[in-house]
C-alpha cells in the first residue's frame, strides 16, 4: 500500500456529528463488493464520504495496479479532482458491502465556504494527500523507467557477451587443431615456412582492413575457390573456402601457394592457414565484443554519474550521448539519429544525473511518438546566456486540444499501463525548478520539437558556491 491509512494528517476521519450534518447535503448510495465508485480519468465529479464498509483506492502505475489506501467509516475522497477540474487520478471500488454519502460539486463548495471547521479538515488533508501521492508516484515512475532501461541494457550486454563466449569456445577448438597442423609443417624448408608466414600476414591484413565484398561477389568467389580446392584434392573444401575468400586468398593467390609448396604438403598448409586466419577472426570478434561491453558499462556510469557529486561541471553532450547509448535497444529498430551539436558550448554546473532523466524522458517519448521508425534530431546551440537543447521527432505530434496540459502532473496521452503521466512533469521540475531554465515545445504531425534552455554561468564560481 503506497499510503499509510493511519496517517491522520492525510486521512482524517470526519467526526460523527459532522457526518450527521453533511447527510442533509448529499445522497446515500449502496455499493456491493466490486462496485466501482469512480475510475481514473473520470470527469464526473462528486465528493464522497464513507458511512459504512470499505472502499479501496488504486492507481495504475506502469503494468501494475497499486493500492493507495483503503477508506472506511468517516473517510472522504474525490475532493481534489473536483476543485482542480482534472480527471480523477485514481480508481475507487468497494471491497465490502458499503454505504457512501455522495455530494455534488456546487454543494461541496458551499460546505467549504460555510462550514469552516469541516473545511479546514478537508483542505489540510487535500494538501497532504496531493504531496504524498506525487512523491510516491514519482518514485514509482523512476523505478518503472529504471526497470525498462535495465531490461534494454541486459539485452544490449547479452549480445556482445554471448558473441565473446561463442568465439572463445571456437578459439579453444582452433588452438587444439593448430598444434596438430603445426607439427605437420615440419617437412617444409625454412624458405617455404617463411613464404607461408608471409602469406598468412598478408591475408590477416586483408581480412582486417580491406572492404568487404558484396554478397553476390563473395558467393561467386567462394564457388571459384571451392572448385579450385576440389581440383587439388583438398578435403572439406566447402569449409575452407569462406575463410580463404575473406582473407583475399582467391584462386590466383592459391596458384602462387601451390607453385611454392610441395603437392603432398599443400592440404596441410591450406588447413593451417584456415585455422590461423579463423583464430585471428575470432580474436577480433572477442575484442569487438568486449569493447562494446566496456562502452556500455562506461555509458551506464556516465549516465548515473556514480561516485560523483550531484552538482558538478559537465559537458551537456556527454550526457546526451550516454542517454542515446542506454536507449540504443529502442533506437536501432528503425530510427535515424541526426546529431547537430555545437561543440563550442561551454561546460555548465548542473545536476548531471537529473538532466539525464530529462533527456531520457524526451527521447523515450519521441520514440513512442514515431512508433519506433523515423528521424530523431538532437540539436544544441547557444542563445545569448543560455545553451539550448532541441529534441525533434517526426512522429504523430501532440494534438492541439491537449497541448496546454502536457506538463500537468498525472496527465498522459498513453494507454493504461503505459505510464503514470509524470515523465514530462518531472522533466519540467528538473529544468525549471532545479536549473532555473525553461522547457517549451512546438508540435504538429511530422515535427514535434522540445526546446530545453539552460543558463550558462561561470562554472568554477557556481559549482564552488554550491559545494560550500
Amino acid at each position: 500500500m503506497l499510503h499509510d491509512p493511519n496517517q491522520m494528517t492525510l486521512f482524517p476521519k470526519l467526526p460523527d456529528d459532522a457526518l450527521e450534518e453533511m447527510k442533509q447535503f448529499g445522497t446515500e448510495i449502496q455499493l456491493n463488493v466490486g462496485d466501482v465508485l469512480f475510475s481514473e480519468g473520470d470527469s464526473n465529479y462528486h465528493f464522497f464520504v464513507v458511512l459504512e464498509g470499505e472502499i479501496e483506492i488504486t492507481k495504475q502505475v506502469g503494468v501494475e495496479k497499486k493500492v493507495l489506501t483503503i477508506h472506511r467509516h468517516g473517510d472522504f475522497m474525490g475532493e481534489l479532482s473536483m476543485l482542480t477540474g482534472s480527471g480523477a487520478i485514481a480508481n475507487a471500488h468497494a471491497i465490502a458491502p458499503s454505504r457512501v454519502l455522495q455530494i455534488d460539486v456546487e454543494t461541496f463548495r458551499h460546505i467549504l465556504i460555510e462550514c469552516s471547521p469541516i473545511a479546514d479538515l478537508i483542505l489540510t488533508a487535500m494538501a497532504g494527500r496531493t504531496k504524498d501521492v506525487e512523491v510516491q508516484l514519482r518514485q514509482q515512475e523512476k523505478m518503472a523507467a529504471l526497470g525498462k532501461m535495465s531490461a534494454g541494457l541486459a539485452h544490449e550486454l547479452n549480445n556482445p557477451g554471448a558473441a565473446a563466449q561463442r568465439a572463445a569456445s571456437q578459439l579453444r577448438g582452433n588452438f587444439q587443431n593448430l598444434q596438430t597442423l603445426a607439427l605437420q609443417l615440419n617437412l617444409l624448408s625454412k624458405e617455404q615456412l617463411k613464404f607461408i608466414t608471409d602469406i598468412q600476414h598478408q591475408a590477416t591484413e586483408h581480412a582486417t582492413h580491406s572492404p568487404k565484398l558484396d554478397p553476390l561477389t563473395c558467393s561467386d568467389k567462394e564457388d571459384e575457390v571451392t572448385e579450385w580446392l576440389e581440383d587439388h584434392d583438398i578435403s572439406n573444401s566447402w569449409k575452407l573456402a569462406p575463410t580463404l575468400v575473406t582473407a583475399g586468398l582467391y584462386t590466383e593467390k592459391l596458384d602462387t601457394v601451390a607453385d611454392n609448396i610441395p603437392i603432398d604438403c599443400l592440404e596441410h598448409v591450406l588447413k593451417w592457414l584456415d585455422a590461423t586466419l579463423s583464430s585471428f577472426g575470432l580474436i577480433h570478434e572477442i575484442e569487438q565484443s568486449t569493447t562494446r561491453i566496456s562502452e556500455l558499462v562506461k555509458a551506464i556510469k556516465g549516465y548515473s554519474y556514480m561516485d560523483q557529486a550531484p552538482l558538478q561541471e559537465i559537458d551537456i553532450h556527454e550526457g546526451i550521448e550516454n542517454t542515446l547509448l542506454i536507449l540504443n535497444h529502442r533506437l536501432k529498430k528503425g530510427i535515424i539519429v541526426n546529431r547537430e551539436y555545437d561543440r563550442t558550448l561551454p561546460k555548465i554546473c548542473a545536476y548531471a544525473s537529473e538532466l539525464n532523466q530529462v533527456w531520457t524522458n524526451l527521447i523515450d517519448n519521441a520514440i513512442d511518438a514515431m512508433k519506433g521508425k523515423g528521424d530523431l534530431t538532437i540539436r544544441t546551440y547557444r542563445d545569448n546566456n543560455c545553451m539550448v537543447v532541441e529534441i525533434i521527432d517526426t512522429g504523430v505530434g501532440i494534438p492541439p486540444a491537449i497541448q496546454s496540459r502536457i506538463f500537468e502532473p498525472f496527465f498522459t496521452t498513453k494507454g493504461v499501463g503505459k505510464g503514470t503521466g509524470l515523465g514530462l512533469e518531472i522533466a519540467y521540475r528538473i529544468v525549471v525548478n532545479k536549473h532555473h531554465g525553461d522547457i517549451h515545445f512546438e508540435s504538429q504531425p511530422g515535427n514535434t520539437r522540445f526546446r530545453v534552455r539552460l543558463p550558462i554561468q561561470d562554472v568554477n564560481h557556481s559549482c564552488q558556491k554550491a559545494s560550500e
